[in-house]
């Protein structure tokens, strides 16, 4: 599948550099070469492309994210992995996140309403809601409620997590109720193909998802999602063929994991998740893990996080073990939701008591998934399941569903993170050289040009929140 290449329409309309002429707004940030109406299609190709790109690019993924929950260390220019960032350094998944995404998907759901197709609509929503949910997860309150309509308000406000959690269900049941399997056709799809059904199953799993974010502060609110789930038939991704994934090409469409590799040196595994599946024998270790490139006496070899450039550099950058080659192959999938998350997900709900389901037999069956995924072979799966190092304890089903989901959520470095702050599992211990005072981050700080573009918003998000710190808990993370 080829990806179109387009401008990104309207990338500026929502960058926030703004003044207080409304009206002059959208004809200063007009692009003379780019077409008045842009094209459906293009729209939602260059979406998922661009906001594909920023969920496991540089700096959401590689330089924060999979560092904090330590899948990923940095054996050169360390400060990133000791939680040393400005507010300019975490602003790439706002910048983007709204104004190649959000934007461009609210056009794409206006277009879709001029062209009565209400597929696109739904695609377009449930696209959307899972960009919201990227930058509320990582930051707090977001603009939401007011971010759809740049003329109406130039400096949107700040929508608490809860309502914009609550939002987004909402929008997700509409998205829902737009998608129809015999509908109108959709083009420029390079998730699905223009698979509806898949995209409805897409819906609901996002739907999932945030119903157990909200889980611990809010639980009537997941028994109501999850009974609407029911009433409505709720069919989810069900094999790892229906994942929601977007798979990369050749270069200049290439994973961007592939991308960094091909020019720069500097991330290696971390110690914590090779030792991790070396201690549980789990076959993903090589999958997940290049072999050092030296003999080394165990082959995969990660380095501690957090350490100061001089110590990370003495461990060797040919003893110690890159990414495995599946991650850093061009065509490697950026995957956003996958069959192994949903049967993890069910599990944890059915141990939350808010199902009948059997919450161990879904746990296995989440776990063999997620081999599966990567080609594990079925006897090494029976004898992984097997061990009794993994099996389910239903006493604390945080601490078993965490550590095989954030093994399992491999490479999704905000997932993980996300994850990793709900459940509390794995215990991690913060960076060797960190900069927190003994802690590990709990949420990305706004970007700086927020304090001067739309500072009153900022400030009242802040005083609400908390202060605008790595450290600061955000409102779905209880403690």
């Amino acid at each position: 599948m080829k990806f179109k290449y387009i401008p990104v329409l309207f990338s500026s309309i929502f960058t926030l550099s703004l003044s207080s002429c409304k009206d002059q707004l959208a004809d200063l940030n007009k692009n003379p070469n780019s077409a008045e109406v842009p094209q459906a299609d293009y729209l939602l190709t260059g979406a998922i492309k661009s906001t594909a790109d920023t969920y496991w690019g540089v700096t959401n993924n590689m330089n924060s994210s999979l560092l904090f929950i330590q899948h990923w260390s940095k054996i050169q220019y360390t400060d990133p992995d000791r939680y040393i960032f400005t507010n300019n350094d975490l602003q790439e998944l706002w910048s983007s996140g709204y104004t190649k995404g959000i934007t461009n998907l609210n056009k794409l759901v206006s277009l879709a309403d001029e062209q009565g197709n209400t597929n696109y609509r739904g695609v377009a929503k449930v696209l959307r809601s899972w960009v919201f949910l990227l930058l509320t997860d990582a930051y707090g309150d977001i603009p939401y409620s007011q971010s759809v309509q740049i003329k109406a308000y130039v400096n949107p406000v700040y929508d608490t997590q809860k309502d914009v959690y609550f939002g987004l269900l909402a929008d997700l049941k509409s998205a829902q109720a737009d998608l129809n399997a015999a509908g109108k056709p959709i083009l420029g799809d390079i998730i699905y193909n223009g698979k509806i059904e898949l995209w409805k199953k897409f819906a609901n799993a996002l739907r999932l998802r945030i119903a157990l974010r909200i889980a611990d502060k809010e639980v009537e609110k997941t028994k109501a999602v999850l009974a609407e789930l029911t009433a409505e038939g709720g069919a989810l991704i069900a094999a790892n063929q229906e994942n929601a994934q977007l798979n990369y090409s050749t270069s200049p469409n290439q994973n961007p994991v592939s991308n960094l590799f091909d020019t720069r040196d500097d991330y290696r595994m971390s110690k914590t998740i090779v030792d991790t599946l070396r201690s549980m024998n789990d076959p993903r270790l090589p999958i997940f893990a290049s072999p050092t490139k030296d003999v080394t006496a165990k082959t995969y070899v990660g380095i501690p996080n957090g350490l100061l450039t001089g110590d990370a550099s003495n461990y060797g950058l040919t003893k110690t073990s890159k990414p495995g080659v599946y991650f850093l192959a061009p065509t490697a999938p950026a995957v956003i939701i996958s069959y192994a998350e949903v049967l993890f997900n069910r599990a944890e709900i059915a141990a939350r008591g808010l199902s009948n389901e059997n919450a161990a037999a879904l746990y296995k069956q989440a776990i063999e998934a997620s081999l599966q995924q990567y080609g594990v072979s079925a006897a090494a799966i029976t004898a992984y399941t097997q061990s009794p190092a993994i099996q389910y304890d239903a006493t604390n089903f945080k601490k078993s569903i965490g550590y095989q989901k954030w093994i399992a959520l491999f490479g999704q470095g905000l997932e993980a993170f996300a994850e990793w702050r709900r459940l509390d599992y794995p215990e991690l211990v913060p960076a060797v050289a960190g900069t927190l005072s003994g802690k590990i981050p709990l949420r990305f700080i706004y970007p700086g040009q927020e304090q001067s573009l739309n500072g009153a918003n900022y400030r009242a998000a802040v005083a609400r929140q908390g202060a605008d710190l790595l450290t600061t808990r955000l409102w779905f993370d209880l403690k």
